[in-house]
C-alpha cells in the first residue's frame, strides 16, 4: 500500500499522540504512515462496525468511508458505543461522524447515509485500499465480497451471534474468499439476532487490529484462517480456510 518515500509524513502533534504504538516492534513510524495514507471503508457502524470505526480513528487511519441508513433507536444501545441516548431518532451517521471527529479531528471521514447494495459497492470499495465487512445481511457480505474480489482489495470480515463470534480475512491471490467458505446464504441467518453488547465490542476491536496489520505489515492477518471464539467459555479455535477450486467469484484470483 504504497513505498515508504510515497507516504505522508507525520505532524509533531501525530507523533506525540500515536508515541505509544509507534515503539511497537515492527511497526514504527512507518508502519503510523501507512495507517495516514491508507483508506477503510466500513459497511455499517452499529455495535460491530462503530467498534471497527473508532480503533481505527484512534489509531490514525487517515480516511473512513462508512455506509449505513436509518436513525438510532433505543434498542441499539446495548452495544453501538459511537451512539447517545440524547440523540435517539436522529441519523445514526451524523452521530458516528461527531463522535469520531471529536476522537480524531484529523480524520477524514466519507459519511454515505446509504446500505450497501449492487448499485453503490462497487463506487464505495474502489474508494478504499480495505474494507471491513460488518453487515447484518449476507446479500451486503456477498456484494462487498465481489467487488473486493472484482477491485483486488483485502476484506475482513467480521460476525457475532449470543456469546460466539468470527473473523478472518480474504485477499485476492492470497487466500479465497467469503464465498468459499458461504457458497450460499446460511439458512439460519437471521436479521435480528441475541447478543451481548461487549461480545460486539471485542470482535470489532480485533476487526480492526486487523485492518491495522494489513495496512501497516505489521504480524500475521487471518489470510486462509478463521478465528471462532465463544466468551462463553473463552475458548477460541482457528479453523484453516480453503480457496474453493470450483469458487465462481474469485478462481483464478487466489
Amino acid at each position: 500500500m504504497g513505498e515508504p518515500s510515497d507516504l505522508p509524513e507525520l505532524t509533531d502533534i501525530e507523533r506525540e499522540v500515536y508515541s505509544w504504538q509507534t515503539t511497537v516492534k515492527g511497526f514504527g513510524e512507518e508502519g503510523q504512515r501507512r495507517l495516514k495514507a491508507a483508506t477503510v471503508m466500513i459497511s455499517r457502524i452499529g455495535g460491530l462496525g462503530g467498534l471497527v470505526a473508532y480503533e481505527l480513528a484512534a489509531a490514525g487511519i487517515g480516511r473512513l468511508v462508512l455506509a449505513h441508513k436509518g436513525g438510532l433507536k433505543p434498542s441499539d444501545l446495548n452495544r453501538q458505543l459511537l451512539m447517545r441516548h440524547d440523540r435517539l431518532g436522529q441519523p445514526r451517521m451524523d452521530i458516528a461522524v461527531e463522535s469520531l471527529k471529536a476522537l480524531n479531528p484529523r480524520l477524514e471521514i466519507v459519511a454515505v447515509p446509504e446500505n450497501v447494495n449492487d448499485d453503490n459497492v462497487v463506487d464505495l470499495v474502489g474508494h478504499a485500499d480495505l474494507v471491513v465487512d460488518c453487515a447484518p445481511l449476507f446479500e451486503e457480505r456477498f456484494a462487498m465480497n465481489d467487488a473486493c474480489v472484482r477491485l483486488a482489495k483485502p476484506m475482513v470480515e467480521c460476525s457475532m451471534y449470543e456469546m460466539e463470534a468470527h473473523i478472518t480475512s480474504f485477499a485476492p491471490g492470497r487466500s479465497g474468499c467469503l464465498r468459499c467458505l458461504y457458497p450460499e446464504k446460511p439458512g439460519d441467518w437471521q436479521r435480528r439476532f441475541p447478543v451481548i453488547g461487549a461480545v460486539s465490542g471485542t470482535v470489532g476491536c480485533l476487526g480492526a487490529m486487523e485492518a491495522i496489520k494489513i495496512i501497516s505489515g505489521l504480524g500475521e492477518p487471518l489470510f486462509g484462517r478463521l478465528l471462532t471464539m465463544d466468551l462463553r467459555n473463552m475458548s477460541f479455535q482457528e479453523v484453516k480456510i480453503r480457496p474453493d477450486p470450483g469458487c465462481p467469484v474469485c478462481t483464478g484470483n487466489s
